[in-house]
C-alpha cells in the first residue's frame, strides 16, 4: 500500500500539541490593523486551539502527525 501525501499548505499552517490537539493561527492579522478593535487585535495575538470539527479536517489533510 504507497504512503498517504501530507497537504503541503497543512503543515505550513498548524502544528499539534502533546496531546493531539491542533494549534493554529488566527485569522484576519495580516493587513488592515488600523479598522480592526484593539480587543480583536489583542485577542489574537499567539496562537489558538481549533475546536473539534475544524481538527478533524486538519489532521486528515496531515495523516501522520497525530
Amino acid at each position: 500500500m504507497p504512503k498517504m501525501k501530507t497537504k503541503s499548505a497543512a503543515k505550513k499552517r498548524f502544528s499539534f500539541t502533546a496531546t493531539g490537539r491542533v494549534k493554529a493561527g488566527p485569522a484576519g492579522k495580516r493587513h488592515g490593523m488600523i479598522k480592526r478593535t484593539a480587543k480583536f487585535v489583542r485577542n489574537s495575538a499567539g496562537t489558538m486551539i481549533l475546536n473539534d470539527s475544524d481538527a478533524k479536517i486538519v489532521k486528515k489533510y496531515m495523516p501522520y502527525d497525530r
